[in-house]
This record gives structure tokens, C-alpha cells and sequence, in this order.
């Protein structure tokens, strides 16, 4: 497992932007595929990005494409993501996870939680209207 440590969470005012990193630890960073989830207060984590292990093949949910951009540069062990024209309905705690499956954005279950084994503590996004 790689132990993962968000940034760049805080307050946005609706229609700005923010860039959460996520910088990771050990040498096998390229192995794995990465994704960020987002959790609301009383609702579940949902999917929000993923990201395969070589940096080429993306996978969003609807709501974050055409905002929200997934990227990572290996030479760093960090992924990032980018978000744009932020709402108030944005508004959660964004977690970083890693799967061990470099090419996982192209099967079934880079949406699911389950399939991720290393995971961020979080960091909180608030997008006031």
C-alpha cells in the first residue's frame, strides 16, 4: 500500500476554482491507479475521478465532466485534481485512494470504493453560493 496525503482543500466561492493534490509515498506509484471520491455530510462516498497508472485513461462521473479535471505526474507521486466552475452542491470531504491495478479505469469497478485499498485522510472543500 502507498500512504496518500491530500492538500489544497478550503473554501471556494461558486463558479472559482481548486486544486487538491495528493502526494504519495514509496516507489511503485506508477502501479497504481488512482481516484478521488467525495463524501457529504449523512451521504455516502460517491466516485469522482480516476486515473490510470501510466497517466493516459480517465474515468469521471457525470457530474465532474466538463468541471473537473484528473492528472498526475509520476515524477512526483502525486496526483491532482482540478476543479472548475465549483458549486455549492461541490461541497464534501474530497478523499485520494489507490488500487494496486494500474489499468483499473479500463474494467468494472474504478467507481467502487471497495476496489481501492489505499486511501487519504481527506480534505474538506466548501463552496459558498
Amino acid at each position: 500500500q502507498v500512504q496518500l496525503v491530500e492538500s489544497g482543500g478550503g473554501l471556494a466561492q461558486a463558479g472559482g476554482s481548486q486544486r487538491l493534490s495528493c502526494a504519495a509515498s514509496g516507489s511503485t506509484f506508477s502501479s497504481y491507479t488512482m481516484a478521488w471520491f467525495r463524501q457529504a455530510p449523512g451521504q455516502e462516498r460517491e466516485f469522482v475521478s480516476a486515473i490510470s497508472g501510466s497517466g493516459i485513461s480517465t474515468l469521471s462521473a457525470d457530474f465532474a465532466k466538463g468541471r473537473f479535471i484528473i492528472s498526475r505526474d509520476n515524477a512526483k507521486n502525486t496526483a491532482y485534481l482540478q476543479m472548475n466552475s465549483l458549486k455549492p452542491e461541490d461541497t464534501a470531504v474530497y478523499f485520494c485512494a489507490g488500487a494496486l491495478r494500474p489499468y483499473l479505469v479500463h474494467g468494472d469497478g474504478a467507481q467502487s470504493v471497495a476496489s481501492y485499498d489505499s486511501w487519504g485522510q481527506g480534505t474538506q472543500v466548501t463552496v459558498s453560493s
